[in-house]
């Protein structure tokens, strides 16, 4: 075991060899989908992977627990590992792979504190614009997806129904390429009873659904769209009956060629964009 020190004085990376050490804990078994969804919340961290999401995440103000590297990216995460307070490990990419269960392809990962999530209520206070309402989204790519979209298409805020996937999730944090930091989230523990801390912050709930009688989003009224929040179901069976109970609207996205649906990932995208050009001329 090697320690440097870096030029702020912190102690540098150390090198580990055994796949056993507790100081590596924070990155076993990252493939096991059950355990980790249990345990990351639980001892509050998730896991960053790869340089861009790292940074990504310390932009967003996470606080980093601990990075680990390979060699070849020690050299490339430098600036990171010199100014965070954080121990850093270097290990071989074959004791990477056999602590975490993969073959770590981007050669670094970093154990990050979660923070506390806020109320519904808190986090839709001071919100303006299009909020994304996700129920029973158990998919961590699906999740990370539709992030990306959210992200990317102005929309404020997430909330998710008690049975989605954790947005924090590895996989879910890669596939947006960090875009779950960008984009604040809560969960509505009460579902759907609780979908009404939506309408008392005064917001309209849209669900957006195939049903052929559902209003198309190119027609839905501007009003509606000065704060809205626009309800996404699950892949296989869309939006519950009592989430479609709870919207004020129905609404769908014009399809052609007899097709009657679209992935969520694509739905999503589809439904922010149309959503965010529909609201230019309106105000928050």
């Amino acid at each position: 075991m090697t320690e440097e020190k870096s030029a702020a004085g912190k102690s540098g990376p150390v090198t580990i060899g055994d796949p056993g050490d507790p100081r590596l804990a924070d990155y076993t078994d990252l493939t096991d989908v059950q355990l980790r969804r249990r345990r990351e919340p639980a001892e509050g961290l998730f896991i960053a992977e790869g340089e861009k999401v790292i940074r990504r995440a310390l932009a967003a103000g996470y606080r980093m627990r601990s990075m680990l590297l390979t060699p070849r990216w020690a050299e490339a995460m430098r600036d990171v590992t010199e100014r965070v307070p954080a121990p850093v490990y270097t290990v071989s990419p074959e004791l990477a792979e056999k602590v975490t269960g993969y073959h770590v392809h981007r050669g670094a990962l970093a154990s990050m504190h979660r923070r506390p999530l806020p109320s519904p209520a808190g986090l839709l206070a001071d919100g303006c614009g299009t909020v994304a309402v996700l129920e029973g989204l158990v998919d961590h790519t699906n999740v990370g997806a539709v992030y990306r979209s959210a992200a990317a298409l102005g929309v404020g805020a997430v909330l998710l129904s008690p049975d989605c996937a954790d947005p924090l999730y590895r996989r879910s944090v890669k596939v947006s390429m960090g875009a779950v930091f960008s984009v604040p989230h809560a969960r509505v523990e009460d579902w759907p009873g609780g979908l009404r801390t939506v309408r008392e912050a005064g917001y309209r709930l849209l669900a957006l659904t195939p049903d052929p009688g559902a209003v198309p989003l190119g027609e839905v009224p501007r009003e509606t769209l000065r704060r809205c929040a626009v309800m996404l179901g699950s892949e296989g069976q869309g939006l519950s009956a009592g989430a479609l109970r709870a919207a004020d609207l129905r609404v769908r996205i014009p399809m052609a060629h007899g097709i009657d649906s679209l992935n969520i990932a694509a739905a999503a995208a589809v439904g922010f964009y149309a959503l965010a050009e529909a609201r230019k001329d309106t105000m928050c």
